[in-house]
């Protein structure tokens, strides 16, 4: 790919950096990425800036076009992007903002088993749950339901998971939006999105999704962590899925739709990938409902998997579920958009928060947050590759400036075809378990497209976060088992 973006970056600080309106004509704002020195040239070379200067001229956007430390080319605005539109001066709501995977998402599971009890059985484990949890392109799952079943997943989420046999009323508690966002409209779903999600509840998917059985090896606040119910020593499951290929269809749905209303309502745009509609139109409501409806879905996917997960735990260890204290910690949502009040230049405003490959952070006492997390602020969750580590981090009131919002990830610095050229003749499986970590996967590409060199170091992410004060580390978790697609 030609580099495309040509402009110098102004330093504002050791984690932060301006792209000045005047680099481009039509910017409403400035950009800001999120990153340091040693990041910012291949954030650069993967050319994502160029897409965050174009989100800038996108109608009603407030403060700034903002992107994460995990910042890479994505569709119309990059992985790891941010914007805000205020919805009562003409502000927009566009597709490419979310990206296909709508909601996709993690969620996190604690456990009081410790290393040594999982350790000696990591292998069958892995095995019983790549048997219980589908993965791979195409995959189906057990959850069997009819049109009516589906629209009431459409709505429902998570909750419909639970009052299903599928999970506890503390996973409602413990999950952004309690698993199910308000105004999903199942009417604003075409035919076609509708089959390709009747029988794909309670499946991982492929590509960066995984379901990973990991250890707690480092505390950074013992307060925190204690309340999150985290201890040193002690096994986590982390699930990364979100809507499939039913939220992938809704957002080519809409996608094409936009672009042809473009002209309606007088919006040019310098990419036609991030084609958008006023968030106060027929258009705009159509596309907010039709996409809340794919997050229920992927709530109640991660829902389903983390039922399949406590059975698989119950088979191997011959113990309850409740016994062992497989509790949620915490469900957040990665590519999403949402209505949200904050104060702009010392007014109230309503905007419409685009958080693509970014995360969600609010801050302790944010009255959405449950109330034993108003203290500590929301749990955030950061995957990080198959051979590293990932982490546990909280939201901070910092984080304001972000619309309270952090990375989501480690996010790639290689193509997918290009991770595959780079792995060509090597077995990843082979050398992962050498260092301990048992993988599992049904596509060998999938697990060679997703071989730790292709990603970031996720220390090297989470500390430029941590560091700006966006969200602060609590613990990190190593792997032990990884069930890929």
């Amino acid at each position: 790919m030609a580099n495309l973006f040509t402009v110098k970056l102004e330093k504002i600080d050791d984690y932060r950096w301006r792209i000045p309106e005047s680099y481009m004509p039509g910017m409403r704002v400035p950009g800001v990425i999120f990153s340091d020195e040693k990041m910012l040239k291949s954030v650069v070379d993967d050319n994502a800036p160029q897409q965050i200067a174009n989100a800038a001229h996108l109608p009603g956007i407030v403060k700034a076009s903002m992107a994460m430390p995990d910042i890479h080319w994505g569709y119309g605005l990059p992985i790891g992007g941010v914007i805000a539109t205020d919805v009562e001066a003409g502000g927009v709501i566009t597709p490419g903002g979310v990206g296909f995977d709508i909601n996709c998402g993690v969620r996190l599971i604690r456990t009081n088993l410790t290393a040594s009890d999982v350790k000696p059985h990591v292998k069958r484990l892995s095995d019983t749950l790549f048997m219980k949890v589908p993965a791979g392109v195409g995959s189906t799952g057990k959850v069997k339901v009819n049109a009516k079943g589906e629209k009431n997943i459409m709505t429902g989420g998570a909750k419909w998971a639970v009052d299903n046999g599928y999970g506890w009323q503390s996973d409602i508690d413990n999950c952004e939006e309690s698993g199910s966002v308000k105004g999903a409209d199942p009417s604003k779903v075409s035919e076609r999105a509708d089959k390709r999600g009747r029988d794909q509840s309670g499946t991982l998917g492929s590509g960066n999704h995984f379901l990973e059985v990991q250890v707690v090896d480092e505390v950074y606040n013992e307060k925190t962590a204690g309340i999150f119910g985290m201890k040193k020593g002690e096994i986590t499951v982390m699930i990364h899925t979100g809507s499939r290929g039913f939220g992938h269809q809704i957002c080519t749905d809409y996608s094409a739709q936009m672009v042809k209303l473009l002209s309606k309502f007088n919006i040019n745009v310098p990419d036609r990938q991030l084609a958008c509609v006023p968030v106060k139109s027929a258009e705009g409501e159509a596309y907010l409902g039709a996409m809340r409806c794919a997050a229920n879905y992927a709530w109640c996917n991660r829902q389903v998997i983390t039922h399949l997960t406590r059975k698989a735990f119950e088979q191997v260890f011959g113990a309850s579920a409740e016994s062992m204290e497989m509790h949620l910690v915490y469900d957040v949502a990665h590519n999403i958009a949402k209505i949200e009040k904050y104060t702009i230049d010392g007014k109230e405003k309503l905007l419409c928060v685009h958080r693509k490959g970014a995360t969600r952070a609010f801050p302790p006492g944010h009255p959405d947050l449950p109330q034993k997390y108003q203290i500590t602020g929301q749990p955030v969750i950061i995957p990080g590759d198959m051979g590293r580590c990932s982490y546990l981090l909280a939201g901070t009131k910092k984080a304001e400036e972000t619309f309270y919002s952090t990375c989501h990830g480690a996010g790639r610095r290689m193509s997918r075809r290009a991770a595959i050229k780079a792995t060509r003749g090597r077995s990843i499986a082979r050398e992962l378990a050498g260092q301990g970590i048992t993988v599992r996967y049904t596509g060998r590409e999938t697990v060679q497209e997703e071989a730790p060199e292709a990603y970031k170091n996720v220390m090297d992410v989470v500390d430029i976060v941590h560091k700006a004060g966006i969200s602060e580390k609590i613990a990190r978790m190593r792997p032990l088992g990884v069930i890929k697609g």
